[in-house]
């Protein structure tokens, strides 16, 4: 069983959400990827989110824009870590469903990362499983240290234009 569930509203978002896909893939992590609508199939929603939590899933990372109540339904329908990514769409570009990921009431925790946030997402999803899985937290140390040392890198590159040098 896969530890990660990616589910989306539409195959559309596939194209932001797949760059949550690729983050759990370099960190080996299993997932599997479903589409599901809140609003237009919420049984089989529900159903595949308690099917997934009863088969050892351990994080969803639930994708939807405007209205995206997907998160939500999925975390009242399973005690399970939610983590809701707000897709960019719509008249207001992401920020309605940014208020819905994050507005839920409370006893029903949705973890919400910022508007196209799928890297961030497979990332607290790394950093929940994490805690049980030693060599999650060495990998996740490693991409940090990485991340710093390209910053630093970048900072040098530019330094060196300044200075009329070639990098």
């Amino acid at each position: 069983m896969a530890a990660v569930g990616i589910i989306m509203g539409s195959d559309s978002d596939y194209g932001v959400m797949e760059e949550a896909a690729r983050t759990l893939e370099e960190f080996g992590v299993d997932f599997e990827v479903k589409v599901s609508s809140a609003h237009r199939t919420l049984g089989r929603t529900v159903a595949w989110a308690e099917a997934f939590a009863a088969g050892g899933g351990q994080v969803i990372i639930a994708a939807a824009g405007m209205a995206a109540h997907l998160a939500g339904v999925i975390a009242g329908a399973v005690t399970l870590p939610v983590i809701g990514v707000p897709i960019q769409s719509g008249a207001l570009a992401g920020v309605d469903a940014l208020y819905a990921t994050v507005q839920m009431p409370p006893g029903i925790p949705v973890a919400a990362v910022g508007i196209n946030g799928a890297k961030n997402a497979a990332l607290l999803a790394v950093q929940i499983l994490a805690a049980g899985r030693p060599e999650l937290r060495t990998a996740l140390a490693a991409h940090r240290t990485a991340q710093a040392a390209a910053v630093e890198e970048k900072d040098r590159a530019l330094a060196a234009r300044r200075n009329g040098a070639k990098p």
